[in-house]
């Protein structure tokens, strides 16, 4: 199986009104100015997206609110994050009726599992779909780790086709490309080593801040795929202190503040989670102003 899976994959916000119902239509509002502004494909339904505190019922009723905005302009690849294998594959076939192009897949929750159990939860997934399925693999938040080990035993899995590699040492995606060539396409997961997961072979980059500077995120990968390294560097240096954000506990939240400052979303989140307060808003929202007053000029040019 071959994907054209790469660029700019914000993970999108799930839009929540005032009595904590999920708001459909502003999630697909949300959606539809992330394509207008240019990036080339989405991730609905990810940590950012807190599929975890969702319902079986609403995950899908917002997946299929957000495939129907998308309207094929795009890739939508939906987070599969369950307890156990049965669930994540019920939801895969479920997504896959909703019209979903691809599954990110995360270890079970809550259980570490060894590297055979590991290898056939992802397996068990797989073979319940047809749908093309990049594995996430993020140890400081899931405390599992999809190492070498893991992936030698899901290579003969045709429909296993990408890493989302969110481990803050870089050397995953050498080692990775080292031990299985182009066998996987590699996605850059962590905001704050976005830049340097592409020069060491990442096709796209699934991103937290995406959704509240869109256009930055688009040209900085495009500026990088062009050749064009100096500003490529320029708008990383004046992004990192909000890319940073993305690998801290509350990252949910302060995305979704970045989003409400910047006009493009609501702060507003689902339990058990609660919205910024005191000296972390304030610090999150000044971090975001200055971010806005001092955006690199861009030139917006196609990649090559």
């Amino acid at each position: 199986m071959t994907i054209d899976w790469q660029g700019v994959f914000p993970a999108v916000t799930t839009q929540i009104r005032e009595d904590m119902s999920i708001d459909l239509a502003d999630t697909q509002r949300v959606v539809d100015d992330l394509i207008r502004d240019g990036v080339t494909g989405l991730i609905a339904l990810g940590t950012v997206g807190e599929n975890n505190s969702l319902t079986f019922e609403e995950k899908v009723s917002v997946l299929t609110a957000i495939v129907e905005v998308v309207d094929g302009r795009v890739p939508v690849v939906t987070g599969v994050s369950e307890y156990d294998t049965r669930r994540a594959a019920a939801y895969a076939q479920a997504a896959e009726k909703a019209g979903a192009n691809g599954l990110m897949l995360l270890p079970p929750m809550v259980y570490v599992p060894k590297a055979k159990e590991l290898a056939a939860h992802f397996r068990g997934v797989a073979e319940q779909t047809g749908l093309p399925i990049m594995l996430y693999n993020n140890p400081p938040a899931y405390r599992t780790q999809i190492d070498n080990e893991v992936l030698a035993l899901v290579t003969d899995v045709p429909n296993i086709v990408a890493i989302k590699e969110s481990a803050p040492d870089t050397r995953r995606f050498t080692d990775v490309k080292t031990a299985f060539g182009d066998r996987f396409v590699l996605f850059a997961g962590l905001d704050d080593v976005a830049l340097e997961g592409l020069y060491l072979g990442a096709q796209g980059w699934v991103s937290g801040l995406t959704n509240a500077f869109p256009k930055e995120s688009v040209e900085l990968v495009n500026a990088f795929q062009r050749g064009d390294h100096a500003k490529a560097m320029e708008i990383y240096r004046w992004f990192m202190p909000l890319l940073h954000l993305d690998a801290e506990h509350d990252l949910v939240q302060s995305i979704k503040l970045a989003e409400q400052v910047m006009g493009r979303g609501s702060e507003r989140v689902l339990p058990p989670r609660y919205k910024l307060e005191g000296e972390r808003r304030a610090e999150v929202i000044a971090m975001v102003e200055k971010a806005a007053a001092t955006r690199p000029t861009l030139g917006l040019a196609k990649a090559a």
